[in-house]
This record gives structure tokens, C-alpha cells and sequence, in this order.
């Protein structure tokens, strides 16, 4: 079973034998899932009329049975403004949008299920990424560029995520692969790839707080413990393997 607020976007999936449901933060209906399920939680923060809310709680508590396990997918955004992290690094949100998502995952901690929190880089793939936004001009560089970024590709991500599910592994864990880098290091390499122009530079305060990020993620460690290899362990496989 699978979920979305527009379940016209999951036809593929719908196509491929799976079941689509309605679901949405605002709906106060029952979240009808088997005793014993397997369940991956992958609602972000969303915007409402008053600021970013968060509905983790309002959800578990609409569950119809209490899943085996519950896998959340949240964000290195949890980190704040800690440059490098690892599965040691404790989280300290700075924006309350960060608040939000680690008072997520502390609700799912909780539970009396079998639990795992999974902490992404920016995610990257076919349709989704820097070659896309460069392609159609969308992107800016933050000052210089020098800030660092991670990234994971879906496919990575989705390997990680079913293991994730499968095991009894606990506790939370930051994903990325094994080349954390400059904006302008992978700017050029799409530029080179692409053959488009280098983005402009702006002032960073002028840019969404998720692309002012500086973070250089380990995400070794979950990997071990799943027994995940990386399809694509650096940008400069994905990015060609996603155009």
C-alpha cells in the first residue's frame, strides 16, 4: 500500500500492482494498515497559512493497528549548522522547520514498534538534481559556491530504505554517499557534462535555508550495518547515469 496526496502521481506504482490511497496531513480520516506491517514514513514538513507544521503524531495516532516496524525518512537538516556529521554527530536544529522534523523523529522514536530513523543528504536522480535546475537555468550558486554539499541518489536511497525496513537496526542514522563536495565543484561538472554556462553567483540569505546548507556528511556507517554498496558512490557516476 502507498500513499499520497494525489494519487493520480502514483500510477506507475499503481500499475506495477500496488495500492494507492488517499492521504493527506489535513485528513482526520483512519490510516488503515495491517497489524504487523512494514511501514516507511516519508511526509516532510509542509507550509501552512501560520508556518511549517509537522503531523508525524497526529498520524500515528490515526494508525488502525500497530505496525511491526516504522522507518522515517527525515534530513540532515537536523544537524543545523554543524559542518561535519557522522553517526555521532547529535542533532541541533537551528530553524524551526529543523525543530519540526527532529520532534518528528522523536515521535517515532518513541513508539512501541521497531523503529529506524533515517537522516538523507539531498536527493538526487533521474528528473530530480542539479542537472536539471542548471538545464533549465534554475540555478544559483550560494556566494562563491564553497559550501559544501552531500548527496544520495533514489536508487541509493531506495536500497538503503528497503533494507532499512527489513532489518532490526535501531536508532537514527545520516545517508549520503562517499563524495560530499563544493556547489562550485559540481557546478562545473554539470556545466563540462551538460554544455551549459556556470550558474551565476547571489547572496546566500537571498536563497531557501536548504541550499545556504554547509555539511559534509558521513553516511558509512548505516551502509555497514545494512550491508549496502552504493550503485553510484559519487556525484560523477549519478549525475551521467540520471541525464
Amino acid at each position: 500500500m502507498v500513499t499520497a496526496r494525489d494519487p493520480a502521481s502514483l500510477q506507475d506504482l499503481a500499475r506495477l500492482g500496488a495500492r494507492v490511497h488517499l492521504l493527506d496531513a489535513e485528513t482526520r480520516s483512519e490510516i488503515a494498515i495491517p497489524r504487523g506491517a512494514l511501514v516507511l514514513h516519508s511526509i516532510p514538513v509542509v507550509d501552512g497559512p501560520s508556518g511549517p507544521r509537522e503531523a508525524t503524531a497526529q498520524l500515528i495516532a490515526r494508525f488502525t493497528a500497530e505496525p511491526l516496524r516504522l522507518v522515517y525518512l527525515s534530513t540532515t537538516g537536523v544537524y543545523g549548522a554543524q559542518r561535519d556529521v557522522d553517526e555521532h554527530t547529535r542533532p541541533a536544529p537551528v530553524t524551526e522547520r529543523e525543530g519540526l522534523r527532529l520532534a518528528a523523529e522523536e515521535e517515532v522514536l518513541r513508539g512501541p514498534w521497531s523503529s529506524l530513523v533515517l537522516r538523507p543528504a539531498a536527493i538526487y536522480g533521474p528528473g530530480r538534481g542539479l542537472q536539471v535546475s542548471m538545464r533549465a537555468g534554475r540555478f544559483r550558486l550560494a556566494g562563491q559556491g564553497d559550501n559544501f554539499v552531500s548527496r544520495i541518489h533514489v536508487e541509493d536511497l531506495a536500497a538503503v530504505v528497503e533494507a532499512a525496513l527489513l532489518s532490526n537496526v535501531a536508532g537514527a542514522y545520516p545517508v549520503g554517499d562517499d563524495l560530499p563536495c563544493t556547489s562550485r565543484e559540481i557546478a562545473e561538472f554539470c556545466s563540462r557534462m551538460l554544455n551549459v554556462p556556470m550558474p551565476p553567483s547571489v547572496p546566500q540569505e537571498v536563497l531557501p535555508e536548504t541550499r545556504r546548507a554547509d555539511r559534509r556528511v558521513d553516511g558509512r556507517a548505516i551502509r555497514a550495518r545494512l550491508g549496502i554498496t552504493l550503485r553510484y558512490p559519487t556525484y560523477r557516476e549519478g549525475l551521467p547515469a540520471s541525464v
